[in-house]
């Protein structure tokens, strides 16, 4: 089985387990690229904590701009690298102002998709997992990112292996139109199945197109 096939029946069994996904509507872009900046290196968990208190202390993008980093820092602290993300959060804002006199991401639907890409890859600290997750949940664009563990489950799929941007990678081989419905799927069995320490391969729907099952259920 060659690997666009390959994912195509990952997809599909992902698809049978855990059922369709609940696109819902769109989160402002803004708001995406700001959680998503606090999720680097972070739980879940702390990340929501610190966006919590982020929009409890700051109601609006113009408040955090206002406010000394400093304090913005004490607001996200709970996602940890509080002083960083601070300086980072300000920077994106501020030339948000400066570039586009508001502080909004909606010009980015104008954009064609590596116009796009660039410009946020552009920012601070934004790299391309931040820069897909915004255009793709955020715009509904057709990009694929991949978090720790999609990185991990398609590396024991024998999907792409330890050279190179598994960004570039996996793109070609996500079926079209799937990518918001597989990157949440890989990450739910990630969590919940292929864990990085004692996976539960033998409750694994793919493990009999898995290298990585078929040898440690051996």
């Amino acid at each position: 089985m060659d690997r666009a096939a390959h994912m195509v029946e990952v997809a599909d069994r992902l698809r049978r387990r855990f059922g369709p996904v609940d696109h819902g509507d769109p989160e402002p872009p803004l708001d995406l690229l700001v959680r998503t900046i606090l999720s680097q290196n972070t739980s879940d968990r702390n990340r929501d904590r610190a966006y919590a208190e982020l929009r409890c202390r700051f109601p609006t993008w113009e408040d955090v701009l206002a406010a000394p980093p400093r304090e913005v820092a004490g607001a996200i602290q709970g996602a940890g690298l509080h002083h960083q993300r601070a300086k980072r959060l300000h920077a994106v804002l501020a030339r948000l102002r400066d570039e586009r006199g508001t502080l909004t991401l909606d010009f980015l639907a104008q954009l064609p998709d590596e116009e796009a890409v660039q410009w946020l890859l552009s920012l601070p600290g934004v790299g391309k997992k931040t820069a897909y997750v915004v255009l793709l949940f955020g715009f509904g664009r057709p990009f694929f990112p991949v978090d720790t563990h999609i990185s991990r489950v398609t590396k024991r799929l024998g999907l792409t292996d330890e050279t190179g941007d598994p960004h570039d990678a996996l793109a070609p081989l996500v079926p079209p139109g799937q990518e918001r419905e597989l990157h949440l799927h890989l990450i739910r069995l990630g969590r919940e199945v292929c864990r990085p320490r004692q996976p539960r391969c033998p409750a694994c729907p793919l493990r009999d197109v898995c290298p990585y099952g078929q040898k440690e259920t051996r």
